[in-house]
This record gives structure tokens, sequence and C-alpha cells, in this order.
């Protein structure tokens, strides 16, 4: 067997393994490494595929992507990262024929004039397009490893001694945050349990652990405790294009809470989570698990009567949200729609 058909066989075996990974739910793993996998992959696809031209090698991506969405639909890191690639070949292709960004703006201005009079030919060959996407790829990957630490350092800018800080949930990010700003700082965290996962049972005993003081409330008391409260900080799974989030069931609850009483929201996530979908765009935006943890089987009589749903996530509109603090700086919800400029291109928010 030749080399070069040997490399594909690897190739695409290591496809089949990430899509079983993700059917399986990712083995656990958080959306960073998610992240990190995926753009390890579309670096090894690059390398490896058979492609001649930009075009091609989009195609390849946007095939592979499509399958990697498909096999995660409520895990949106994947074709966010997908669409990360895709904009770094469109630019890496664009800068070795020599057009600038600029030019590429106006000719977008342009194309939204005549309504997609124009479109980009990718079909040139260009010699050093495979190396140059591998060498941005590989910053990619070096931005990704270092997100959760470019978060968790600009926790003292926010956090300020004797604060009380409410929180939901579990998430590595808001962790990451306190315990960086705990070094310098004290403060109480009130941790809402986020029933009925109760993940918030483990962020207390983490941050607990760090010396940090904590308390854990039910979900019904965070209208009750937020008055003493002096900002919210949350995680959040996916950045909505709207600048909305779909976040851990409660978190709509403990917003609503704290716009009644005038307390900041901030929300800590990273950029990968930034999706170009709408909250009323697709049904994948709703999953459900099984409601065995709020209404158990032993419980008869009353399941045969009633059906239950559990929701995973709740929609939290812009409008609530005060901050965004991503690794690359804090942003009100109102500038989302720029920063989705920066990372895609509009031609593949649809993959």
């Amino acid at each position: 067997m030749s080399p070069g058909v040997d490399k594909e066989t690897e190739l695409s075996d290591r496809i089949e393994t990430f899509l079983a990974e993700l059917k399986r739910g990712g083995n656990g793993r958080g959306s960073a490494e998610t992240a990190r996998q995926t753009a390890g992959l579309l670096r090894r696809i690059t390398a490896q595929a058979r492609w001649g031209n930009a075009g091609e090698l989009m195609d390849i991506i946007r095939k592979e992507g499509k399958r990697m969405v498909l096999a995660q639909s409520s895990e949106t890191t994947v074709g966010n990262t997908v669409r990360r690639v895709l904009k770094i070949i469109r630019e890496e292709y664009s800068r070795l024929r020599g057009r600038s960004e600029e030019t590429d703006q106006q000719e977008s201005l342009h194309k939204l004039l005549t309504s997609g009079g124009l479109s980009e030919d990718f079909s040139a060959h260009v010699p050093a397009l495979r190396a140059n996407v591998i060498e941005v790829i590989n910053e990619l990957l070096t931005e990704l490893e270092g997100t959760l630490d470019n978060i968790a350092m600009q926790a003292l800018e926010h956090i300020h001694s004797n604060e009380v800080i409410m929180t939901i949930g579990r998430s590595r990010t808001v962790e990451a945050f306190l315990k960086d700003a705990a070094r310098k700082r004290k403060f109480h965290v009130i941790v809402a349990e986020c029933a009925p996962f109760c993940q918030g049972h483990e962020m207390a005993a983490s941050l607990s652990k760090d010396g940090i003081e904590t308390t854990v409330i039910t979900d019904a008391a965070i209208f009750a405790v937020m008055s003493r409260v002096n900002k919210v900080i949350i995680g959040t799974q996916t950045i909505l294009a709207n600048g909305g989030l779909r976040a851990v069931s409660g978190t709509h609850t403990l917003a609503l809470a704290a716009k009644h009483h005038s307390t900041p929201l901030i929300v800590c996530a990273p950029m990968f989570k930034l999706t170009p979908q709408f909250p009323n765009e697709e049904d994948t935006f709703h999953k459900f698990v099984s409601p065995q943890e709020v209404l158990p089987f032993t419980e008869g009589e009353i399941l045969a009567k009633v059906n239950v749903h559990c929701p995973v996530f709740d929609y939290v509109p812009p409008e609530l949200i005060t901050l965004f603090i991503s690794n690359i700086g804090g942003n009100a919800p109102s500038y989302i729609y720029r920063l989705m400029s920066e990372l895609y291109h509009p031609d593949d928010h649809d993959l």
C-alpha cells in the first residue's frame, strides 16, 4: 500500500473516532477540549487530505464539518471551530493572492448592494497555501490553549473586596475566574444549586477548597437572596448571534432576578462559544433529558397522568446581560455582531 493511501486511511479513521466520541456526548470533555480537538483534526485534514486549491479544501472541511455538527448538534463549539478555519483559509488565500482585507470589505459591501453579484473564485492554485493555513491553525490552537487563563486574568478588574457574588451551576471558566480573584481579594460566593443535576454543589466544594467563603442555595431562593448580591457572574454553553445566551436551566430566572434588583450580570465565555445561530432558528436549541431526577419512576401513579419535560438549557435574552468577558476582553451584548464578522465569514454561517 502506498504511503498516500495509508495516510488517507489513518485520517478517515481519526475522523470516525472523533465522530463516535461526539455521538457519545464527548465523553465528559469540556467545550474547550472539544474546540481544541476539532481544530487539531481540521489541521490534520488540511495537511493530509488531497486538494489542489482553496475551493477544494473548503469543500472537504465543510463536508467533514457538517458530519461533526450532526454528530452532536447541541454542541455548537464544533461548528464554530469549523467556521473559524474556513475564514482562515479565505484570508490566507486572499493574502497570498495580494488582496487586502479592506478590498474584501468593500467587495462585501458591493455584494450586499448587488445581492451577491460577485463571488470570489477559489480555484487558483497557490503553492504556499497548505503551509500557511497550517501555521494559522497552529496559532488558533495556541489561542484556544490560553483562553481560560486570558479570561481569569481579568478577574481583579471586576471583583472587589468584600463583594457578594452569585453564580449558578458549575462552569469551569467562572471557577477559574473566581479562584484567580481569590488570590488577592476576599469575597463571598453564593452558588445556586442548579437542580435537578445540582452541579452547584460541586462548584461550591471546589471553591471552598481554595478558601473562598461559599454558600449553596436552592434555585427557589435566588430572588430572595438577590438584594444582597453585588454581582452575578455566570458561564454559558453558547453565545447566540443576537447577544443572547443558551445557558444551563435556571439561568433565565437568575438573570430576571438580577435585572429586577439592578444587579450587573457578567458572562464569562471564550470566543469559540460565539455562534452565528439565532434563538429561533433550530430545534437543536432545546435539549431534553430524562425527567427521572424531577419525577422518579417510583411515582408510577402520577407518571401515568402527566407529561414531564426536563430541558437542559435556558434562553437568556441580551437585554438581561450587562457584560461579556471573553479571552479578548470585555464587550457589551450589542457588540457581538461586530465580533461575529471578525471571526466568521457570512458565507460560512450555514455550513
